[in-house]
């Protein structure tokens, strides 16, 4: 069985109060509108990214999303880790790394040659976790947003 179950509009009501979770763990200031309207286009299969659910299929613990876009410096399609949530009650259990390491053969799969994802400059746990997954820190650079 694997860790991760691609979710579709059916699973809307399973993520909605993650998502909501993950947002208030990180401060992300929102609404339930705005998480719905987020989501909608992803579960409906936008060539853009992709949600897929974390654990069992009947009872996920978390989530994991994802934007794709392009990269001329690593010469191809990549990948954004956008959100990345696990039940504080079952964090510590191994089920983040499965997720990570079953997305990233997913991707690779379908010709993705680099995975980023962001992580809070306070956050030393989740920056140790994705050490161990692979992921590197880019001394020379930052993430720097514009919203449009």
């Amino acid at each position: 069985m694997s860790v991760l179950t691609a979710a579709g509009p059916e699973h809307l009501s399973r993520l909605l109060p993650m998502v909501a979770a993950y947002h208030e763990y990180e401060g992300i200031v929102s609404t339930d509108s705005r998480r719905r309207a987020a989501l909608e286009p992803l579960l409906r299969g936008t060539p853009l990214g992709q949600v897929w659910l974390i654990g069992p299929k009947m009872a996920p613990v978390g989530y994991v999303a994802v934007g794709l876009g392009w990269s001329i410096e690593f010469a191809g399609p990549d990948a954004f880790v956008d959100e990345l949530y696990i039940r504080e009650a079952v964090r510590g259990r191994g089920m983040g790394s499965q997720a990570l390491d079953a997305l990233a053969i997913e991707l690779s799969g379908r010709g993705v040659v680099a995975l980023h994802l962001e992580v809070a400059h306070g956050n030393a746990r989740a920056q140790a976790f994705c050490a161990r997954r692979g992921f590197a820190r880019r001394e020379n650079y930052f993430l720097m947003t514009r919203r449009l």
